[in-house]
Parts: structure tokens; sequence; C-alpha cells
């Protein structure tokens, strides 16, 4: 009985292997060690226009056919063309051996017609063209806009910070970029998911300080149906989930409010986040990149940072230096700003005249390169020809006071000067606290951030 049963399995599998190669797509067709026809399949058989084969030498059936060569050598041809017919196609021929010894030659043509290959060739070709397309409007909408490449300077401080941050760039370890404003701190977390391997992912920029602190919880973990008084009728994701696969920048995170911190510390720890008015935990996979340009171990000792959620954040630290303390950095610098305002403005600059190389080397830079980069502007407006010269530098007016304390002043220019140092003032008083600032001036957070910006402060 049991004898019996293996001879019907092996009859099934027998006639299987037979219908799937009478019903195959692909033209096949079996010929023996001296090229003799084995066995030809229907598609091939109609094809040709030919019925009786077996038995024939394949020279005498197939035109131009390669299949008693490969029977000779023993050497497979794979996607070759073959003119059948008047038709090119794409045919492959694979010598069978048993014991090292060959027994078979089995023929295919995947192609009939070489244009099906053609086109499927440009479909691909275009789905390829489309791909690209997306990727690129990906990366515009979501994705990182600079690269190492971007960031000038290449002082031993500079090169030291960008080796370190390309050798972290393809981890997915926590980073936190420490350095005064205006210094590049966003340029690296950029450039870090550009070369991460979750380029391809969402990267989400959140400003801590910008955001008011009744809104913050929201906008960073989202909030359910009913949250609270004109929620979204579906509900909002947050910034940790849209930036699900990708990265999320925590900008200004020494702002961040204590009760958040603690939320924002499980949410490093458990890899997951809660909604506002929700009742389960969301699992994200987010790599964490946070920047301040305030001391945070002093935060800590004045109890308005917590030392865990630092612990956390600081797994690896780069500190961007100033610019004050890169000054071989300033001509490549002054360069490439240049080089991109004038693709922004039109305005072309052929000549840089010797006295502006020294008003710029002698000048601090307490906005650092944000503020080398308002000046240069402003100066581009100001320019006539193309020619930069000191008399186009010294219309910033601050800035020029700074280098050259005894040009006179207009009162528009005076009241520029005290205005920007009551704010320098009372951030040095709030402990670099923007809120606390703003309130110390009496002007509003959004009005601090205006100036701050009009100044190159930010």
């Amino acid at each position: 009985m049991a004898e019996q049963n293996q001879v019907n399995d092996r009859i099934n599998c027998r006639n299987l292997l037979e219908s799937v190669f009478e019903k195959a797509y692909e033209s096949i067709v079996v010929c023996d060690a001296d090229g003799y026809i084995l066995m030809m399949n229907q598609a091939y058989r109609d094809f040709l226009g030919v019925q009786d084969v077996v038995g024939r030498h394949v020279t005498d059936v197939i035109e131009n056919t390669r299949m008693h060569i490969v029977a000779r050598t023993g050497k497979p041809e794979i996607a070759d063309i073959q003119r059948i017919k008047g038709q090119y196609m794409i045919a492959s021929r694979i010598p069978i051996f048993e014991d090292g010894k060959l027994v078979a030659v089995v023929g295919t043509v995947m192609f009939q017609d070489v244009r099906q290959l053609q086109a499927l060739a440009a479909t691909v070709d275009q789905l390829k063209q489309e791909l690209a397309y997306y990727k690129r409007e990906l990366r515009r909408k979501m994705g990182a806009v600079y690269r190492f490449e971007q960031i000038a300077g290449s002082s031993q401080r500079m090169e030291e910070v960008k080796n370190l941050a390309r050798k972290v760039a393809n981890s997915d370890t926590t980073v936190l970029i420490i350095g005064e404003s205006g210094t590049g701190k966003e340029l690296f977390a950029h450039a870090i998911h550009a070369a991460s391997k979750r380029e391809m992912g969402p990267f989400i920029r959140v400003n801590c300080a910008a955001i008011p602190d009744s809104l913050l919880e929201s906008e960073l973990f989202g909030y359910e149906e009913g949250a609270f008084t004109g929620a979204a009728r579906k509900g909002k994701k947050g910034k940790f989930e849209l930036a699900d696969h990708g990265t999320i920048l925590l900008d200004e995170i020494g702002d961040m409010p204590l009760n958040l911190q603690a939320k924002l510390l499980r949410v490093l720890q458990e890899k997951e986040v809660e909604r506002v008015g929700g009742t389960r935990p969301i699992p994200i996979n987010v790599r964490v990149i946070a920047s301040t340009n305030r001391n945070l171990q002093e935060l800590i000792r004045e109890g308005k940072f917590r030392e865990d959620l630092y612990y956390r954040l600081n797994v690896l630290k780069l500190e961007i230096p100033p610019l004050r303390e890169r000054g071989e950095d300033l001509q490549e610098l002054v360069e490439s700003l240049l080089e991109q305002l004038m693709e922004t403005t039109g305005l072309v600059v052929r000549e840089i005249h010797p006295d502006v190389w020294e008003i710029l080397r002698k000048y601090s830079w307490p906005g650092n390169v944000r503020e080398l980069r308002n000046v240069l502007e402003r100066a581009l407006h100001n320019m006539e020809g193309n020619c930069l010269k000191a008399e186009h530098i010294s219309v910033s007016q601050t800035d020029m006071y700074r280098t050259n304390p005894a040009a006179p002043l207009t009162l528009k220019e005076s009241l520029e000067l005290a205005e920007k140092e009551a704010i320098k003032r009372a951030l040095a008083a709030a402990g670099g606290n923007r809120p606390e600032a703003a309130r110390i001036l009496g002007i509003s957070k959004s009005g601090l951030y205006q100036k701050l910006d009009k100044y190159g402060l930010s």
C-alpha cells in the first residue's frame, strides 16, 4: 500500500511539472547532449508554428539557435539576443549536469520580441524618475536642507566638530548640540539627519522657546478629540509622531518648562508618546537631537532643568565654537554667504575692497554667522556697482559703531544701539531665559523674538 502511494505521488508530481511546463508564459525547450529536442512547451511551438518537434535536431526547428553549441561547451549563455522569424528576442541557454556529465540544455525565451523588453525598460525608467522626484519632494517638504559639505569652515576646531558629527550621524545616538546663537547648531542637526540611515524619513524641528508653554505639550505629543476647547474633531498628531522613523530637533531645549521635561524624559526612556487627553501609549521610532545656547548645568543648579533629562540628552555633545574663536574661517564664510546671497538677491560682488576685511576681522560678532549674513545682505543692497567697500559695511549701524566708536551717530542709530544693548543686558540678567528677558524689558515674547532677529541676536 505504501509503495503504491509513493508511485501515485510520483505520477502526480510529474503531471504537475508537465502542466507547469506547458502553461508557462515563457517559451521553453529542452534538448539532449547531442542537440536533439526532448521537450518544447506549447508557447514555443505556437510561436514557431510547429507541433511535432520531439526527436528533431534543434537546428532544424529553431532559427539561429545556439542550444547545440552550449551542449558542446557546457557554458551557459544568459540574456542573449537571438533573431527568430524576423524578431529579436532575449534567450537564455542553461546546461544541466548530472554526476559531472552534461545531460541536457534548457533554453528559454523571456521576451518573444525585444520591443517588449524595451517597453519594460522604458516603464522602469519612468518609475525610477518618478521615485527620484518624490524623494526630492519628500526631502524638500520634510527632510533636511543642509549637508556637511555646505557647512563652511575648515579651521581645526570646526573640522573636529564636523568629523565627530559625521561619525555619530549613522547611528541612533541622541545628540546634544550647544553653542551661542547664530553659530549654526541647526545646520549641524540637518547635516546629521541627511547623513544618517534615516535620511528618507522626516526631519521635524521644534523651537521650544518660540511656542507658548500652554501649547507646547500638544504640539510635541499631539492630542485626542475633545481634549480641550477648540481641539480638532479627529485629534492631531504631535511632532514626535510626525517624526516617526526620522529625526526630531528640539531646538532651545533649555527653555522647555519643567513639567514637560518630565514627560519628555518618559518619551525618551519608553520610546512612546501619549497624546493630551489620550489613554493609550503610541510607540515611536525617532532619533532625538537637542540644541541650546544656554548653560544646562547652570540651569540644573538653579532647579530649572532636570538633571536626569540632561544626562539622557547628553549622550554625545557637539560644541559649536563662536565665530570670534575661529577667525581663520571668516574669509571662507564670507565667500560662501555671498554666493548664497547673490543667488537670492541677484546682486553680484566681483571685488571686495581690503578695508572690508579689516572691519570684519576687528568685529567680535556677538550674533555669530547669522549676524555676519545679515551684515553682508544689508551691504549688498547698499552697494553701487560690483565692488563691496567699507562704506557699505558701515550701513550696518550698530555693528559699525562697534568697529568705529568715534563715528558720529544719527538719532535712529543711537536708539537702535541703546535698544540692542538693553536686550543684551536683559538676556544676561535672565541667564539667557528669553521669556524672563521679555518680562524685564516690558515687551511681549514675540516682540522680543522680532528684535532678536532684527539685531542678529536670535
